[in-house]
């Protein structure tokens, strides 16, 4: 099995909870270290989420475990949140400890650095489970887990020195595994019965199709918004015939509110737009719905273009504090890890302390350490030793 296949995750994966829920469910902690904080970046943060859904998060700053949805507060007594808290306190030591280690592998003496990890359990429909483990470092995949090898892939020659120091010590797969198979599971189940009106609800997207001629030809877009849960599928078709390989996609992306948004678009010929539909099918639908351009539509277009517009002021805003600050790092940016996988957010060079780990939207995507503020973005884990 290849690093990128090993690397590959989902923020929000199938599963289910046997006999109390239906549908696919999952569980993903987010570890993020930075070797130089700043306002709104602490030294150390963790976010748990559920479904897509912020359940939990501490930070350096306060020093504790909070729940950040209401129906965590209102099911777990506050000796749940210290353990909890004293548990992060402990991944936080670790990790800056194995934030040093790496900086001297890759002989950076100062500036800049980011450490990443994610973990988490999905239940499928058919009642099996799967796990993840993997950790990134300076936006670029380091090592991860692979559950049925029972070995760890790593990237670099550095992460061959944690991959031989973990496959020798000979206990460290498997006491993950234990945690993911089990440990894991058994807090999905417990919070998904917490959260079930919430988890378990359907709302239906809003569906915008919109056209803009150009070069000789027609971009038509698909717009998909304001839905829940996150799995949905919009498709364009020909005459009937679906195009997936004409088919550019992006998203699905968390909306402020607890829902998404996603959006397809395909170039066609002026001529033959009568002959193009939008085909969009979600669990809030009864069945597939399908759309056609009309003209009429160009201003809610509009519209949702301007919404879409403040979103890259907004991620524009994000990179040039981190060119403001960038000046501080050393050592020189590697232009591709191992396997020839981009690095953060498949942009080449650019990681920074704005950096978290984001989810692919399907399970055969594969792990992109995006680009993203840290107040933006998304373990209970048990504390595992140093990677020295």
């Amino acid at each position: 099995m290849g690093p990128v296949r090993a690397l590959r995750l989902g923020l929000l994966l199938l599963g289910v909870l046997s006999g109390a829920l239906c549908g696919p469910h999952s569980l993903r902690y987010f570890y993020t270290a930075v070797s130089e904080p700043s306002p709104g970046v602490p030294w150390f943060l963790i976010e748990g989420y559920v479904d897509g859904n912020l359940i939990l998060r501490y930070d350096s700053e306060t020093g504790r475990m909070v729940p950040r949805a209401d129906w965590m507060v209102a099911n777990l007594d506050q000796q749940y949140w210290d353990t909890q808290t004293q548990i992060a306190q402990r991944n936080q030591q670790v990790d800056h400890v194995n934030l040093e280690i790496l900086r001297g592998r890759y002989n950076q003496s100062g500036g800049l650095h980011v450490r990443q990890r994610m973990s988490g359990c999905d239940l499928l429909e058919d009642g099996s489970t799967r796990g993840y483990y993997q950790s990134a470092y300076d936006g670029r995949d380091f090592i991860a887990l692979d559950m049925d090898t029972m070995t760890f892939t790593a990237v670099d020659a550095a992460a061959q020195i944690t991959k031989r120091k973990w496959e020798e010590d000979g206990t460290v797969a498997e006491e993950k595994k234990n945690y993911l198979k089990n440990t894991c599971i058994e807090s999905l189940r417990k919070y998904m019965s917490y959260g079930r009106a919430v988890l378990e609800r359907k709302e239906r997207p809003t569906v915008r199709v919109s056209g803009k001629e150009g070069d000789g030809f027609l971009t038509l877009h698909c717009r998909a918004y304001g839905f829940y849960p996150r799995p949905i599928s919009v498709s364009w078709l020909k005459d009937g015939e679906v195009r997936d390989q004409e088919t550019e996609r992006g998203g699905p992306v968390p909306n402020s509110d607890g829902t998404y948004y996603t959006w397809a678009s395909i170039k066609a010929n002026p001529g033959e737009k009568d002959k193009y539909r939008c085909r969009v099918e979600h669990a809030s639908l009864p069945e597939a719905e399908v759309y056609a351009w009309e003209t009429e539509s160009n201003l809610v277009a509009i519209v949702v273009g301007v919404a879409v517009a403040v979103l890259v002021v907004v991620a524009i805003c994000g990179f040039i504090v981190w060119k403001q600050k960038s000046g501080k790092a050393s050592g020189p940016v590697r232009q591709r890890g191992a396997g020839g996988r981009q690095g953060l957010g498949g942009r080449e060079g650019l990681w920074a302390r704005a950096a978290v780990l984001w989810g692919a939207p399907e399970a055969v995507g594969e792990a992109r350490w995006m680009l993203m503020p840290l107040s933006l973005c998304r373990e209970e884990e048990r504390l595992q030793g140093g990677i020295k």
